[in-house]
């Protein structure tokens, strides 16, 4: 599964970073008709992720998993037959609904066989993530210099292959233990009432917060080159050159800094040096506001360092509260509702930076300190529902004396 991730974020590496221009230069959309195309089709990507959820309590998880990866590498081949706005709209709405899907029932693969190791598998994926992104951005950059049409397609005709790849890939991964489909096919499965993620005020308050703590995502894609591009002095360049940081910050200490979230409790722990990080980072971004170029260049790579800090933290917060607190026959179903978090926040959090940045440098202390709260109410709110440590010893009935 790690070569499934790594395989599937070099397709997506090689794809995302010349969508935008795909669409522009091949498919001769408007910037209007871009900005649409990707808003609609991330809307409806949204629901992939409680979909796929609901879809891996019912079915054999890696075929629900090998069905959209096929999905997705029909979507990206799709785009190749037509410059059709509505139909272009369509199959990329139909490829994010797999992807959401796709990434959620991955990390549910994750949970289910790795067990107590998960945070550190946890870690050790994102890194192959990581890795994967950075491959396919480089080899992208590489084939944009011939600035022809046929390399644009030929970068999405990888991405489309890098699914079908994934989906022989996991043909060989066993099928993990779920007790959400032991539960559904029990002889007594007609007269229980599964529980659902809908009517659990606590999960989905805890998935409310959680689309506040994903904004570092869109502080990286949008913020921060916007606000280099509005800052006095500040080489464009740095932009990408950050963007770079993060990644190998990300590849360099994800895996260390996983052990300080090993268990359920210390992760819960981490929401306070993650808030601290959160707020520090808006504040540098203030700061850099200074009209001093050389100082200017030094507080943004403060602030992007902090803010992967932030990220690798929360990586792992996320990763194991979502699994804490969701029961062991609906984990399916509830990772999918809080998929819908970071789902959301790619609809929201564009909005959220954009009206930061209208506040001037302020609205960056506003924001920062904005997601340090959310922390704090985040790790009240699940102290409550953590269930204890499991003993190290299993327990002892009076039968079995």
């Amino acid at each position: 599964m790690l070569a499934v991730t790594l395989l599937d974020r070099i397709g997506s590496g090689l794809w995302a970073s010349v969508s935008v221009l795909y669409f522009t230069y091949v498919s001769h959309l408007s910037a209007a008709q871009v900005g649409t195309l990707a808003a609609v089709s991330g809307a409806l990507g949204i629901a992939g992720a409680p979909l796929g959820g609901r879809l891996a309590d019912r079915f054999r998880l890696t075929h629900v998993l090998i069905a959209l990866q096929l999905l997705r590498a029909v979507a990206s081949f799709a785009l190749l037959t037509t410059d059709h706005y509505g139909l272009l709209v369509a199959y990329s709405a139909v490829g994010a609904l797999g992807d959401r899907a796709a990434s959620i029932l991955t990390k549910l693969y994750a949970t289910r066989v790795a067990g107590p190791d998960r945070v550190r598998y946890q870690a050790v994926n994102r890194t192959a993530a990581n890795a994967g992104w950075a491959l396919g951005g480089l080899a992208a950059a590489a084939a944009l210099t011939l600035g022809t049409t046929t390399a644009y397609r030929w970068l999405l005709t990888g991405d489309a292959l890098s699914f079908v790849l994934v989906a022989l890939l996991t043909l060989t991964c066993a099928e993990p233990p779920s007790a959400s489909r032991v539960a559904a096919t029990a002889e007594d499965a007609p007269r229980t009432r599964p529980r659902t993620p809908w009517r659990d005020r606590t999960y989905l308050a805890y998935v409310g917060t959680e689309t506040v703590l994903f904004l570092d995502d869109t502080y990286f894609k949008i913020g921060l080159p916007l606000w280099i591009a509005h800052t006095p002095g500040v080489p464009h360049g740095l932009a990408p050159l950050l963007l770079v940081l993060n990644s190998a910050l990300v590849v360099a200490f994800q895996v260390p800094l996983a052990r300080f979230g090993a268990t359920t409790e210390a992760s819960r722990r981490l929401l306070v040096p993650l808030s601290a990080l959160f707020a520090l980072g808006g504040l540098t971004m203030t700061l850099s506001a200074t009209g001093d170029p050389l100082r200017a260049t030094c507080l943004l790579t403060v602030s992007a360092t902090l803010f992967t800090l932030a990220e690798m933290l929360h990586a792992t917060v996320s990763w194991e509260l979502s699994v804490a607190l969701a029961p062991d026959d609906a984990q399916g179903n509830y990772l999918g509702v809080h998929g819908l978090a970071q789902a959301a926040q790619r609809s929201l959090g564009p909005l959220a930076v954009t009206a930061a940045l209208t506040l001037g440098p302020l609205g960056w202390t506003a924001l920062g300190t904005t997601i340090a709260l959310t922390c704090g109410i985040q790790h009240r709110l699940v102290r409550d529902r953590l269930r204890p440590p499991p003993l190290s010893v299993p327990p002892v009935t009076v039968s079995e004396y």
